[in-house]
């Protein structure tokens, strides 16, 4: 099972796992630091925002590898995934009182 680019399936399923959840880390950690990490910025909608930003970022990443073409199922996953990573780790910032 392999498309044009030679990637596999199995590979081209690790590399997109790997990038969204990098990039839901990455959106967590650059909320963290450009909203803060006060109570009161966690109702900010900039953070939500960032990760909509690292969110778009990736498909033309995801084109540059050859990896681009996604089908419904592939975007919900690749939002949810990034979105996951992101509550997670700004959660964890907030809650833990970091200062970036």
């Amino acid at each position: 099972m392999s498309d044009d680019s030679g990637i596999t399936g199995h590979t081209r399923g690790v590399v997109v796992t790997t990038i969204c959840c990098l990039a839901g880390i990455a959106a967590g950690v650059v909320s963290a630091a450009y909203v803060g990490t006060d109570p009161v910025d966690a109702g900010e909608t900039m953070a939500v925002i960032v990760m909509g930003v690292f969110l778009l970022v990736q498909y033309p990443l995801y084109k540059a590898i050859g990896v681009g073409d996604f089908g419904v199922k592939d975007n919900l996953y690749v939002a949810f995934m990034t979105f996951t990573l992101w509550f997670i780790s700004y959660t964890v910032l907030l809650t833990s009182a970091v200062t970036l």
